[in-house]
C-alpha cells in the first residue's frame, strides 16, 4: 500500500514563502513521476508542477513558472514544492500525486497519476 503524507501548509501573507514536501512509502519511489496538483476555493483541481524519476525533467503550469520549484530526494522518498512570492490565487488545498510508470516526460494530467495525498492547506492573505 502506496502513501502520500504532505506537509508544510500554512497561512502566509502575499509575497512570502513555503516549502511543502510529500514523503512516500514504498521502495520504488525513485522510479515514478512525482506531481503537486491544487484545489482553490470553489475551482477545479488543476496541476501545477511535476518532477522525472531521477529528477532531470521538470514541468511547470504557466501561473507558477518562476515562482515555484519542484525538487526530490530520492534517498528520503520525498518531494518538494518550494513556493515563492506567493499571491492570493494560490490559495489553495495542495495535493502530491505519484506516477508509476511514467513516460518520457512529466505529465500535467491527473488522471495519469496513480496515489495520491490527503492534501495540505495553503492560505496567502492580501
Amino acid at each position: 500500500q502506496v502513501q502520500l503524507v504532505e506537509s508544510g501548509g500554512a497561512l502566509v501573507q502575499t509575497g512570502g514563502s513555503l516549502r511543502l514536501s510529500c514523503v512516500a512509502s514504498g521502495s520504488t519511489f525513485r522510479s515514478w513521476t512525482m506531481g503537486w496538483f491544487r484545489q482553490g476555493p470553489g475551482k477545479a483541481r488543476e496541476f501545477v508542477a511535476a518532477i522525472g524519476a531521477i529528477g532531470s525533467k521538470t514541468r511547470y503550469s504557466d501561473s507558477v513558472k518562476g515562482r515555484f520549484a519542484i525538487s526530490r530526494d530520492n534517498a528520503k522518498n520525498t518531494v518538494y514544492l518550494q513556493m515563492n512570492s506567493l499571491k492570493a490565487e494560490d490559495t489553495a488545498v495542495y495535493y502530491c500525486a505519484a506516477e508509476r510508470s511514467p513516460g518520457l516526460n512529466p505529465s500535467d494530467r491527473a488522471d495519469v497519476y496513480d496515489y495520491w495525498g490527503q492534501g495540505t492547506q495553503v492560505t496567502v492573505s492580501s
